[in-house]
């Protein structure tokens, strides 16, 4: 899984790791669009990362850029530190989360945001799938015609969540819900509460109190 270190969206994508690892690199060499990269694939993780939970944290621990409206995400707090439902063990707590009821529909609930998001990125009358003529690498897609790539080129995420159409907002609802059951919360808990909470976990999990501060917008 990818996410860009600078970007009002907090949305992650799930690419192979032979483009993940390269286009880190490339992206470090010139400084910008850098990427951080999860070397993880699991529907726990992916849901976690998707989930309000998740970016009132990042937002609340990353530095801002240009005139202070852009939010740089830094991985040792933004995801090193981001505590996960279950036990202080990161590890042991999403082997955990996975055999619990919540997170069968918390599963549920992050594929269908990715099948949600999929289709509208890439209708299938738009467009079809091909091989990849280098072994290992994903099939990609192609456009049907000129109409159709003419509509893909506006197809994009940053412009699926500016837009942010009611099916996206009910799916993350659904998300959100489902998140908050994993971690024992009530769906509709509040934003400082739920921060609050996520806290006081990091702190459990380190065994002393947290040194993690950040300027709150």
């Amino acid at each position: 899984m990818v996410n860009r270190c600078a970007s009002a969206r907090r949305t992650a994508a799930t690419i192979p790791s032979r483009i993940g690892l390269s286009r880190r690199r490339s992206a470090t060499r010139r400084g910008r669009g850098a990427l951080i990269v999860i070397a993880r694939d699991d529907d726990t993780t992916f849901g976690i990362l998707h989930s309000r939970f998740h970016e009132l944290w990042s937002l609340r621990l990353c530095t801002w850029l240009g005139k202070g409206s852009d939010p740089r995400s830094h991985a040792e707090h933004d995801l090193r530190d981001v505590p996960v439902p279950g036990r202080p063990d990161a590890e042991r707590a999403a082997l955990e989360l996975r055999g619990r009821t919540a997170s069968h529909r918390h599963c549920r609930d992050r594929r269908r945001l990715v099948e949600l998001r999929d289709r509208w990125l890439n209708p299938p009358e738009w467009v079809e799938w091909v091989d990849e003529p280098v072994p290992g690498y994903p099939r990609r897609w192609v456009s049907r015609d000129e109409d159709a790539a003419k509509e893909l080129r506006k197809r994009t995420l940053t412009n699926l969540y500016n837009a942010r159409p009611q099916w996206l907002a009910d799916a993350h609802e659904a998300l959100d819900a489902a998140v908050a059951t994993a971690y024992g919360w009530s769906a509709d808990i509040a934003d400082d509460d739920a921060l609050r909470e996520l806290l006081q976990l990091n702190e459990d999990s380190s065994g002393q109190p947290s040194s993690i501060t950040g300027d709150r917008r």
